[in-house]
């Protein structure tokens, strides 16, 4: 496995930065954002370390010699919307950046590109399905037409209640990938596994490592610490900010030593990367770097480093 970080935690640096950083603190890979560029108001959206939009092979190839130069992989590019919005034109960039990530992971000789699948919140599963099939069957067409893997991450996007009642990602439950697989029929659809995601929604975060061992494109590595007290207040039907928090790997409720066993077990052998959304260590690009380095130091003791320095 390679281990790596997202590049959303440092968006303020430049492209070639991010790779020093990654170098500095031993990392393999980076995930690196493709988000449009312009004003985002979510956290850790609206960052841009490959523009997409202008991307030609040119500057693809600089970007590739950039990543070799600090001897850093990039693990696949990422972008995070909801392209099943109600709103039709936010739906339809999602779409679009969507596509054009596809074509910029060609480009850098990619494999896997990792974005959400979306949701219209205020409606049901079943409700929302039509949409999800009409939108997705061509964006997967058109990646397996590449030969680009699609990661799907687990998170329900549902923290808050501009959110509810259900969330802005129906990818999250192993019923639905299930579904998702058999209807899009396509082996280039897969999964962006973060465990967290399981354990606040109560789930064994474990099972689906086996269960989808083929269908593992990319995993981000993510802890969370759920609050039993604060829980037994306010319930399961609250937003779930209110019970949980994410913490560094290592922090939290993840079992990583488990973890870590299944995935060899299963022989995984691709990306684990960093996915800081920690707050404690928010308040400055230096604490967030201290995260890094942190998660670095101990994630390295499942997957030890094996280049040489």
């Amino acid at each position: 496995m390679d281990l790596g970080f997202v590049s959303a935690i440092v968006g303020e640096l430049s492209l070639e930065e991010v790779f020093s950083l990654a170098s500095e603190y031993s990392y393999d890979c980076v995930e690196l954002m493709c988000w449009p560029k312009g004003k985002a108001t979510r956290r850790y959206a609206g960052i841009t370390h490959v523009d997409v939009q202008d991307l030609d092979q040119q500057s693809a190839d600089e970007i590739i010699a950039l990543a070799s130069s600090f001897d850093v992989k990039i693990s696949a590019l990422g972008y995070y919307p909801n392209p099943l919005a109600p709103n039709s034109e936010e739906a339809r960039i999602a779409v679009e950046q969507i596509l054009k990530m596809i074509d910029g992971a060609v480009l850098l000789k990619l494999n896997t590109v990792n974005t959400f699948v979306g949701r219209d919140w205020r409606q049901s599963v079943e409700e929302n399905w039509p949409q999800v099939i009409k939108t997705w069957k061509p964006i997967v067409d058109y990646a397996e037409a590449r030969n680009i893997r699609i990661g799907i991450e687990n998170c329900p996007m549902y923290f808050t209640n501009d959110e509810w009642p259900s969330g802005k990602n129906i990818a999250h439950t192993p019923q639905i990938w299930q579904r998702l697989f058999n209807d899009l029929e396509s082996r280039f659809i897969g999964l962006n596994y973060d465990p967290s995601h399981m354990i606040w929604q109560h789930m064994d975060e474990l099972r689906p490592i086996r269960a989808f061992s083929d269908r593992l494109f990319h995993i981000h590595a993510k802890d969370v610490r759920l609050d039993q007290e604060r829980l037994d207040e306010v319930g399961i039907l609250s937003p779930p900010n209110s019970f949980h928090t994410p913490k560094l790997p290592g922090m939290g409720d993840v079992n990583w030593g488990k973890f870590f066993s299944i995935l060899t077990d299963v022989g995984y052998t691709g990306p684990v990367c960093v996915e800081v959304e920690d707050r404690a260590y928010e308040g400055s690009l230096q604490d967030r770097k201290r995260a890094l380095k942190q998660s670095a130091s101990y994630l390295r003791q499942f997957i030890p480093r094996l280049r040489l320095p």
